[in-house]
């Protein structure tokens, strides 16, 4: 390997709940994020920054802006080779194809700036495909790039007729597209093979960490995960093909966990990961020392943590967890819909996102019913007082226990009491009370909580202040609902008190 691979791969999630500290506000539109980039560069030390096309405005001349205003930066510190910038670019099976075209042109036309620059190039060389199922298509956008890479050398006679590096990275979003990895990767390798004569000369395999859990809770999520390392070690060793994943999660356990304050434990259960994301909420809702001193531990740590392997037996137990857990997770889902979804509307925006309607995006959904994604479903309920993390997982354990699988999950889910004692701390189990009387579904989140209880062996609930405010603040949410009635000042409140929006 003769590239740098970025421990922390800073992105534009909305989920921060505090201003921005460079902009003294909480939305960043898309003139803002020029900015935040070269910012997450030098003054944070991010290594990578991930610019996000899927269902997002986007500025398409960032490369040229970033030269254009910190050229000075950029010649000390070369983009392509010390710090990256990486599109995530849209999946033409859910979005229209022709903002992948303007993707494509944009990292074209940036070899060009930098190389007339005289600074490294090319600056960008990697894309992430969003929703990845199959190697078709991976290899399909690797195929029509260095198609629109010879249409631009044609058409606009460029001189130099070099092709450019183009590297893709399959984000899979789901548990069981995590299962799959290896099926997806061994036909991709072999289509590159088959295509353009060579193997890739590594693999980036990203792991979503927000949508599994949307999906399938919060046990199946952590552990799906596992399995996927496993079955990336499995390719490696397979085609001599190094694979150096990356793990997409957010501040609050639900969505990954990670953030500043817990990063020494959190790190651990990341073992085996080379990337990992560093969300709005993380860089701006924690004291600026602490996110610094947050990154240089990951950037320092990260690249030397191995990965504990899985048994046959243990991987069997996994993918029991994922369907008993998933199965308790989505029948429940289904009956929070309603109220989910009429939270989840008065949550502030934070980006500039498409609508996901139509032509410009999708939605998510369980079963029958649509949901909102994932930032604004896990905000949504610790705004009723009702973390998303205790969905599913009581019954789950208790059945855990009964069928003997107990020992595999708390061997590899190392943050797990840790985990659930930090959500629930933001239980508001009067608000659950009186949710369960409206919404059978709610009563059986309440059996959650009571078999998570039993299994911890503590109540649940506020411990210090600032839970107890928390929990008067959701329980005035609750109410103003019920009323229909607007509660977005006691909303933003409750997410600076646990530090992230969702």
């Amino acid at each position: 390997m003769d590239r740098k691979i970025p421990a922390t791969m800073a992105t534009q999630h909305p989920d921060n709940a505090k201003e921005v500290y460079f902009l003294g506000k909480k939305f960043v539109n898309t003139l803002d994020e020029i900015e935040e980039c070269q910012r997450m560069f030098e003054e944070l030390k991010c290594t990578e920054y991930m610019w996000d096309w899927e269902g997002k405005f986007v500025d398409e001349a960032v490369v040229e802006k970033l030269f254009q205003r910190h050229y000075e930066f950029f010649k000390q510190t070369s983009l392509g080779k010390d710090v990256f910038l990486t599109f995530r670019v849209p999946n033409i099976d859910e979005e229209s194809g022709y903002r992948l075209a303007r993707a494509f042109m944009a990292i074209l036309t940036a070899d060009d700036v930098a190389h007339e620059l005289g600074l490294h190039n090319p600056p960008i060389f990697e894309v992430i495909l969003p929703m990845t199922k199959s190697a078709d298509q991976l290899l399909n956008i690797k195929k029509t790039f260095h198609e629109v890479e010879e249409f631009k050398r044609k058409a606009f006679k460029t001189e130099r007729d070099e092709t450019q590096e183009f590297n893709v990275i399959p984000l899979f979003e789901g548990c069981e597209h995590l299962l799959n990895v290896d099926r997806v990767l061994s036909e991709y390798i072999e289509g590159c093979k088959y295509l353009f004569g060579k193997k890739p000369a590594y693999l980036r395999p990203f792991m979503a960490r927000s949508d599994p859990a949307l999906n399938a809770g919060l046990f199946p999520a952590v552990l799906a995960s596992k399995v996927a390392l496993q079955k990336f070690g499995e390719i490696t060793e397979k085609y001599d093909v190094p694979t150096y994943p990356i793990i997409g999660p957010g501040c609050l356990p639900f969505r990954g966990g990670v953030n500043p304050a817990t990063i020494e434990d959190t790190i651990k259960e990341y073992s085996g990961i080379r990337t990992i994301t560093i969300q709005s909420a993380f860089r701006y809702d924690y004291p600026m020392e602490q996110v610094k001193e947050a990154i240089q531990l990951i950037e320092s740590t990260l690249p030397t943590m191995q990965f504990t392997p899985l048994s046959p037996n243990e991987v069997t137990d996994i993918e029991w967890v994922i369907d008993r857990f998933g199965s308790h997770y989505q029948n429940t889902v289904e009956g929070i819909a309603e109220i989910v979804n009429k939270i989840a509307k008065k949550a502030p925006g934070r980006r500039e996102r498409m609508q996901h309607i139509g032509l410009f995006g999708y939605s998510r959904g369980i079963g029958k019913v649509s949901l909102p994604r994932a930032i604004k479903f896990t905000g949504s309920l610790y705004s009723l007082g009702v973390p998303p993390e205790f969905i599913g997982t009581g019954r789950g354990l208790r059945d855990a226990m009964q069928e003997g699988k107990l020992q595999t999950i708390e061997k590899h889910y190392l943050n797990l009491r840790a985990d659930l004692i930090h959500a629930g701390k933001y239980l508001n189990k009067e608000n659950l009370s009186e949710l369960a009387k409206q919404f059978s579904a709610f009563k059986a989140i309440e059996e959650d909580v009571q078999e998570v209880e039993n299994y911890l062996g503590v109540e649940l609930g506020p411990l210090k202040t600032k839970h107890k405010i928390h929990r008067n603040l959701v329980s005035s949410i609750f109410l103003h609902a019920m009323e229909d009635e607007d509660f977005t000042p006691e909303l933003e409140e409750a997410a600076e008190i646990r530090k992230s929006l969702g």
